[in-house]
């Protein structure tokens, strides 16, 4: 990998990690409490301008980091489901500015997003993994894009679990819905550190 190639994912993997923090630390319990619904609502848009970020610099550099067509659809879909998580937690954030409440859903993954992370997952995993099930890489992006596909999986069933049951007007399942956006962004967070160069230089492949 080249120099220029080990930064940008220096980069791309700082930028994920940060954002994945916020979605650990928004829906995660006592946290909505202790700081407020306000700065609880920022925590996750915060987040979600970070995901953004770091997204678009891995879509600009695909072809530098050494991707296929696989990785560069897999980069602009998830680059989309980014911008879907810009709006909603923008939308969470100025309802949670309006009001004082702690015992309610402050964010929960949006359905249009969640299914652009689980396309753009199942795309890198299929570049990591190669037709019918043979591997074309072992060791780091192996890891990188079973733990992404993990962390989209979470945010899946954590958009379902956060519908809202119209004859009652209630979330689905709140403990449910905050408990898998906090795995998830696990998930990512575990990508994005397994990413850097620094770190996946140590790993045996």
């Amino acid at each position: 990998m080249s120099a220029a190639a080990r930064r940008a994912n220096t980069w791309i993997g700082l930028l994920f990690a940060v954002g994945s923090i916020c979605f650990v630390l928004g829906p995660f319990p006592g946290f909505v409490q202790r700081v407020g619904s306000s700065a609880d609502g920022i925590t996750f848009f915060v987040g979600s301008v970070f995901f953004t970020s770091a997204s678009f610099l891995q879509l600009a550099t695909t072809r530098l980091t050494g991707g296929g067509a696989l990785d560069r659809w897999a980069a602009a879909i998830q680059f989309a489901g980014t911008l879907f998580f810009n709006l909603s937690t923008f939308e969470a954030m100025q309802d949670a500015l309006d009001t004082s409440a702690t015992d309610r859903l402050v964010w929960a993954p949006d359905a249009f997003g969640s299914v652009c992370f689980l396309v753009s997952s199942a795309l890198a995993y299929r570049s990591v993994n190669g037709s019918f099930g043979r591997r074309r890489h072992r060791g780091g992006a192996m890891r990188i894009a079973v733990v992404n596909l993990i962390g989209s999986v979470a945010f899946g069933i954590s958009a379902v679990a956060s519908f809202v049951v119209p004859a009652t007007g209630d979330v689905l399942d709140l403990a449910a819905a905050n408990f898998m956006t906090a795995i998830g962004a696990a998930g990512f967070l575990a990508g994005a550190i397994l990413l850097m160069p620094a770190v996946s230089s140590r790993r045996p492949s």
